[in-house]
């Protein structure tokens, strides 16, 4: 059996339809989605994200330290509870504006902004990914993360803080988890929709008694 094409030590294992060659596991866990940007079509892709998730909901319902606990200190993070609402706010804008905007596609929207964000971090790029069509809705959700800035209640009218890419990723991953717990795999349906509208209203009410900032 041929050896790995990243690391040329151990057993080549599964084909890398993004590198077009042979993996050892460990080198495709790895690089999956970090250094390399994965096809939605990859079998091993297709495999290790519902694992991934699953552990992660498990842990949160558990209680236990580690990424769980990871993701719900971006609620207690004011810089990144900002983030996360700049991220939702297209969802639900789309989801007040057309009645027929599931929870499937606020996923999809999700998803594509999260791919977008990691294959500008990304070193091996796949041909012809500059072709694939644009989710109009992943853009607006990408949009509103490049362009959000964080307002710190300071005098000083340049107390603007920008975000890392790290951070945003973090943070579009703790609203794609959120958003995949409240369709709970009905895509058809509009219960995170309905969860985004509630959330919102609340939002509002309590800017026009307190006069906080909401996204725009």
């Amino acid at each position: 059996m041929a050896k790995c094409s990243n690391c040329q030590k151990r057993k080549a294992k599964r084909r890398c339809p993004a590198l077009r060659s042979d993996l050892c596991p460990l080198c495709c866990g790895l690089l999956r989605d970090k250094q390399i940007q994965c096809p939605p079509t990859c079998r091993f892709l297709a495999a290790h994200r519902p694992y991934q998730e699953k552990k992660i909901l498990e842990r949160r319902r558990s209680g236990s330290t580690g990424t769980a606990s990871a993701q719900d200190d971006i609620l207690k993070d004011e810089r990144l509870a900002w983030l996360a609402l700049n991220i939702e706010a297209p969802l639900q804008q789309a989801g007040e504006r057309n009645a027929s905007f599931a929870d499937g596609d606020a996923l999809l929207a999700l998803e594509y902004a999260k791919d977008k964000l990691v294959k500008s971090r990304t070193v091996i790029l796949i041909s012809g990914e500059e072709r694939k069509p644009r989710n109009a809705f992943g853009e607006a959700v990408f949009q509103s993360i490049e362009n959000c800035k964080y307002e710190r209640n300071v005098i000083l009218a340049t107390a603007e803080e920008g975000y890392r890419s790290e951070e945003k990723i973090r943070c579009l991953d703790h609203v794609l988890l959120a958003a995949k717990a409240w369709a709970r795999e009905n895509s058809q349906g509009r219960a995170y929709i309905a969860h985004l509208q509630q959330q919102f209203a609340r939002i509002t009410e309590m800017s026009r008694k307190s006069k906080i900032l909401t996204p725009r």
